[in-house]
């Protein structure tokens, strides 16, 4: 799969602005704040219908203008397939392929396989566990609607009891076989996601620890564990133990809705005892053991983003990255970086066709 051409009008900072591709690697150089990785999250957004970064519609929308516009042309299976993201102050986002609008965004979501390494990730080793959660449901989910789809579901029917919870709170009534059918669907849904999660995790950590000791060249352990208390009992009986609880906090306190992932080098948590290069390197890893697994499931090359990858690497680690890029597994490449000379230095020790594209707030220019 290849994106072969791009154009935004009226995208975060861009008025209106057309790219072409090459097949297989593309670094986009500039200074900060000209772009960079704004073209990046147009290039995400084709694929999730959503920014990477702030998945709020209204803010993705320059200020001052009323909509964007996000076209991309792909090959993908020996065919042509044009994909627009457009959305308009207050009114509901649309994606169209090939002209037809998704019913539903979920219908779009892993037609476009595409992996994103930024930044960003290091909410995965900072923030809580909703953000660890979700990585692991966006990575099954670009391969199995199913689990999409149970997700959903699943989410409904958590908002859907704490709005129960919330009213007997309100009303000074408690009726707890009201709470039964909530239960009853929470324990069928959050069993089948528990057994996919752990299925996942099965496959993805062993691809995870390669994955980091070729980046590392094997001188730290790591490991990565999923916390769930599914694993020792059903949902039901959880949702018994804990229902005086949910009555006290107004909310379900139990369930896959808070299952974790316990990121540790060397037996600590990474989190606390990680340098910086560690860190990075682990979500490094992380990211594109995502890229194997979805690879794998969709027998398709997911698109490889990379954003500012170079930063707080050692030379030695940057290299393992590089030759790790060169392998024929990888397709279509886009890397971010602020020093021109550095980034066309690294890829010219690959042995890919690459495409520099300089950007300025004034000028964009497009070199082979």
């Amino acid at each position: 799969m290849i994106l072969k051409s791009l154009s935004l009008i009226n995208y975060k900072n861009f008025e209106a602005i057309n790219f072409e591709f090459d097949d297989k690697i593309n670094c986009l150089v500039g200074n900060n704040g000209v772009g960079k990785t704004n073209i990046l999250d147009a290039i995400y957004h084709l694929s999730f219908g959503k920014s990477y970064f702030n998945p709020i519609t209204s803010q993705n929308i320059k200020h001052n203008t009323d909509f964007f516009v996000v076209d991309g042309l792909y090959q993908k299976d020996n065919r042509d397939e044009k994909v627009i993201v457009s959305a308009k102050r207050g009114q509901k986002k649309v994606i169209k392929r090939n002209g037809k609008v998704y019913d539903t965004f979920s219908e779009h979501i892993g037609f476009l396989p595409l992996v994103i390494i930024s930044p960003a990730d290091r909410d995965l080793i900072t923030e809580g566990s909703d953000t660890r959660r979700k990585f692991i449901d966006g990575v099954i989910s670009q391969s199995d609607q199913t689990y999409l789809s149970i997700l959903l579901k699943y989410a409904k029917i958590v908002s859907q009891r704490n709005a129960l919870l919330k009213y007997f709170a309100v009303n000074n009534t408690f009726d707890p076989t009201q709470l039964d059918i909530y239960n009853q669907q929470l324990n069928e849904y959050g069993s089948s996601i528990h057994k996919k999660r752990a299925d996942f995790l099965e496959i993805f950590i062993p691809i995870f620890i390669d994955r980091y000791h070729a980046i590392s060249s094997g001188k730290e352990k790591v490991s990565l564990t999923y916390q769930s208390k599914l694993s020792d009992t059903d949902l039901l009986t959880l949702l018994e133990q804990n229902l005086g609880k949910d009555r006290m906090l107004q909310y379900t306190s139990v369930g896959v809705h808070k299952d974790d992932l316990s990121f540790e080098i060397e037996g600590y948590p990474i989190k606390k005892f990680g340098s910086q290069g560690q860190q990075k390197s682990f979500l490094i890893a992380l990211k594109l053991a995502q890229f194997d697994f979805i690879k794998k499931q969709s027998k398709v090359n997911p698109i490889l983003l990379l954003d500012d990858i170079f930063d707080k690497l050692d030379e030695k680690r940057v290299e393992h990255i590089i030759k790790l890029v060169d392998d024929q597994i990888f397709g279509q490449l886009f890397i971010s970086d602020t020093h021109a000379d550095r980034t066309e230095g690294v890829v010219k020790k690959i042995s890919q066709s690459y495409k520099i594209i300089k950007l300025d707030p004034t000028i964009t220019t497009q070199e082979e």
